[in-house]
């Protein structure tokens, strides 16, 4: 089986070049340098020349605050560079998958959001990823859509090593804690592509649609920093004592995008379709010394 990847340089473009690596498939990865997904011509290029059985695209506009200010660029990735590679997939009978994001929801719901919720993006990064959402189910039936959350790993910027940068350089560190979500282990969510890429290798068939997968248990950002530091300190890996972990209202810490009070994700869906379980992001934070470098 052929497999091309997009945004390979990303968090989860990273963790799916180290899983695929022990694969005997045939795997392009191309990282922005490489493929400007909203090239058109370019992306028809590449998937003729390379034809996959499957795109997985990890390829996006994360600046969640930037995207505000420079909507273009945001949708130009987020939206027209999925259309892109889902119709030079569907040219050529290949699949793609693509992640998605919380953003698509207002995040004001009392319960975990489930595949069918209302999707009412309040910024201009989720709209362009909900538009992307859109343009791929458009143009190419057989996709698979995964939305996630609160992404992080060893590779790359996220939470888990700005609170470890941070706190090496701080007594004390105010943490939002009325946003609360699933944080993702990125290695997690490349599992559940490649698991998800083998089941249709072997049935050429699979419920296709948008899923949604994320990280358990639900906490706050405010308990999310709380946990990275207690492994911090049983890790030892300061010469100062931890700082103070103080709690602070979304209202106390704006942002030029509102950020979902709630990005929890109801996972039974792909749970029950593909016998994927949520990701355990405690179990990730057990090597804490790897997020340090």
């Amino acid at each position: 089986m052929k497999i091309l990847v997009t945004g390979s340089n990303g968090q989860v473009g990273h963790c799916l070049l180290q899983q695929l690596s022990a694969k005997e498939w045939t795997v392009k990865a191309l990282a922005r340098e490489q493929l400007d997904i909203s090239d058109s011509t370019a992306v028809d290029k590449i998937v003729k020349e390379f034809a996959p059985d499957i795109i997985i695209n990890a390829a996006a506009y994360t600046a969640v605050d930037k995207a505000e200010t420079d909507a273009e660029a945001a949708f130009r990735i987020n939206r027209d560079g999925p259309q892109n590679l889902a119709k030079a997939a569907h040219a050529i009978n290949a699949v793609i998958l693509h992640i998605s994001t919380d953003y698509v929801f207002a995040g004001d719901a009392s319960e975990a959001y489930q595949e069918s919720a209302e999707t009412a993006p309040q910024g201009v990064y989720g709209k362009s990823k909900l538009e992307g959402e859109v343009a791929v189910a458009q143009a190419n039936p057989k996709h698979i859509i995964l939305r996630t959350a609160w992404v992080f790993c060893e590779h790359g910027n996220n939470f888990v090593k700005t609170m470890i940068r941070l706190g090496a350089q701080r007594d004390a560190l105010g943490i939002v804690a009325d946003q609360v979500g699933g944080p993702t282990y990125a290695q997690d969510i490349a599992a559940a592509l490649i698991k998800i890429a083998e089941q249709y290798n072997q049935q050429k068939d699979i419920p296709w649609g948008i899923y949604h997968f994320s990280g358990a248990p639900h906490v706050s950002w405010y308990e999310f920093a709380r946990y990275i530091f207690n492994e911090v300190k049983r890790a030892d890996l300061y010469e100062k004592p931890i700082p103070d972990i103080k709690p602070i209202a979304t209202a106390d810490y704006p942002t030029p995008a509102k950020r979902p009070a709630n990005s929890r994700l109801d996972c039974k869906k792909i749970q029950d379709a593909f016998g994927i379980n949520p990701s355990d992001w405690r179990v990730a934070l057990k090597n804490i010394q790897d997020y340090a470098s």
